[in-house]
């Protein structure tokens, strides 16, 4: 299988590259971030833009993003609705302003998009999670932010899952010990930790994720990128 490119922009924002030149975005978040390696202009193209749902942290930028690379917003139905009326413009919204939800697949340009459930809160739908296949044969699990579910472990026997982006920084979203659990449940080949390091409340290092997942997931290999580092699977 080709190699495809990771790169964490901080928090929970990911590009994913496809040797195929195209390009998924997921809940890139550049204004106001302290973690972020650049401002949104770090962003070159993008066919597609993902989002989890409508917290300030994974959508400030969407709009600008959106308008500025021409990328495809795939997001919940009430999510892609609002953004249709803050001037996404229609053709750039996934269904012509319809998006999609929870349990739902579309198919767009090679790329697989599978719609999951997330344990969290937002004002307009639910929180969601995606699991994308790429044109090249790489399955990647972004889980949003979210507590552990046990519907992990059926993402994870429906999908064979190459890479999984977890959060880990607790307060908001699962901690160490629940996101490493969470990779065990999803029999991920590779996990990224997300979500941690941003704020001082948040877990402010990987350390101790690493040190669990050895206990509890020794055979998935530990990715930790820096803000602005590249991985490939």
């Amino acid at each position: 299988m080709p190699s495809v490119k990771i790169r964490w922009f901080g928090h929970s924002g990911f590009s994913i590259q496809d040797p195929s030149g195209k390009t998924v975005l997921v809940d890139p978040w550049f204004q106001g971030n302290p973690s972020a390696p650049s401002g949104p202009e770090g962003v070159g193209r993008a066919e597609f833009l993902l989002l989890t749902h409508d917290h300030f942290d994974h959508t400030s930028d969407a709009v600008a993003l959106a308008k500025r690379t021409g990328a495809l917003v795939v997001g919940i139905f009430e999510l892609v609705g609002d953004l249709k009326a803050k001037g996404v413009p229609e053709a750039q919204l996934l269904h012509g302003g319809v998006g999609m939800n929870v349990g739902g697949t579309v198919v767009l340009d090679g790329f697989s998009f599978t719609m999951t459930e997330a344990l969290h809160s937002c004002a307009l739908g639910s929180p969601v999670g995606y699991v994308i296949r790429t044109p090249s044969g790489a399955t990647i699990y972004h889980a949003g932010d979210t507590g552990i579910f046990a519907g992990m472990s059926l993402i994870g026997e429906m999908h064979p899952i190459d890479l999984a982006l977890l959060p880990i920084g607790s307060v908001f979203t699962m901690d160490y010990r629940q996101a490493a659990k969470a990779a065990s449940l999803l029999r991920a080949k590779a996990v990224a930790p997300m979500h941690f390091g941003t704020f001082p409340i948040l877990e402010p290092t990987a350390d101790r994720f690493v040190a669990e997942m050895k206990k509890v997931a020794p055979g998935a290999r530990v990715i930790v990128l820096k803000p602005g580092e590249e991985a490939t699977i």
